[in-house]
């Protein structure tokens, strides 16, 4: 810092280091305010660079965790849509297990069989209409077969991904529920269609716990991503937003040594006045 000669008045150095040290205040004053006004600690990569870098890397990180959560999210949403369509055809095959249950006694005519047969006949396409038309999601069949091998990213980095199968093909034909399948015209064709709608059952329960062994899965790796994010947004607080408390106070200081700062200009301007004594 320069020391003037107050009887040297060509440079005036005080007014000079009064209005540097204002202009210094100043810009301190501006910072601390833009802090306050976005809540970032670092707001260009100007104030930390290094900090900058890591914040944003980690900000990154947050992006790619919240958006792995959402794809859990819509993986679990797809696999209840397959558990209901499953569900609905499960509560099919009871119904027809108890019409073939019935229609497997001597006591019954030729008309009550038929009639048995025509509703049989009429679940077994309820069957295909579930598989084929309603149990879809976002247009893609899941429970006629085709559903293997689905993946899905399910974390922030390249490869994190779980596979999504439900491998059984569950048509009517597939199950051995069809028209041409169950036959209940006597006792021993009713017990015989018994047998196929119990091995069609086991079927598809066997597909409903592989589903819900996929979404107990997906449901600890949605905890899981939810701690992370948590954490790493805790992370990235820590190095990119302000300590609002701190930043106010800083901006008081700085406000009073401003006005300080001020009054010094104000009177290293008036001092070289003081040589005109020397004049008179």
């Amino acid at each position: 810092m320069g020391i003037g000669d107050f009887s040297r008045i060509g440079t005036n150095i005080a007014a000079l280091e009064a209005q540097k040290s204002l202009n210094s205040i100043s810009s301190k004053i501006a910072v601390n305010q833009l802090r306050l006004s976005t809540g970032k600690r670092i707001n260009t990569a100007e104030d930390d660079a290094a900090g900058f870098i890591i914040g944003k890397g980690l900000e990154t990180r947050v992006r790619g965790l919240t958006q792995a959560l959402s794809n859990i999210g819509d993986a679990k949403n797809t696999l209840a849509v397959a558990e209901g369509g499953l569900q609905n055809i499960l509560n099919i095959l009871q119904t027809m297990k108890e019409k073939a249950v019935q229609s497997a006694s001597d006591t019954l005519g030729a008309s009550e069989r038929s009639a048995i047969e025509a509703q049989l006949d009429d679940l077994s396409a309820e069957v295909d209409t579930i598989v084929n038309k309603d149990t879809t999601f976002n247009g893609v069949n899941l429970i006629d077969g085709t559903f293997t091998g689905k993946s899905t990213q399910v974390g922030a980095n390249a490869g994190d991904v779980l596979q999504l199968s439900i491998t059984g093909n569950h048509t009517s034909a597939s199950l051995t529920i069809s028209d041409a399948s169950l036959d209940v015209s006597s006792a021993t064709a009713a017990s015989t269609a018994m047998a196929r709608i119990d091995s069609a059952m086991a079927v598809v329960n066997n597909s409903i716990r592989s589903i819900g062994s996929i979404q107990a899965r997906l449901t600890t790796k949605e905890t899981t991503l939810s701690t992370a994010i948590t954490n790493t947004e805790a992370a990235k607080s820590r190095i990119l937003d302000a300590d609002l408390a701190k930043e106010q106070l800083e901006v008081t200081k700085f406000q009073i040594l401003q006005q300080t700062a001020l009054v010094m200009l104000a009177q290293a301007n008036a001092a070289p006045q003081n040589v005109l004594q020397l004049l008179q």
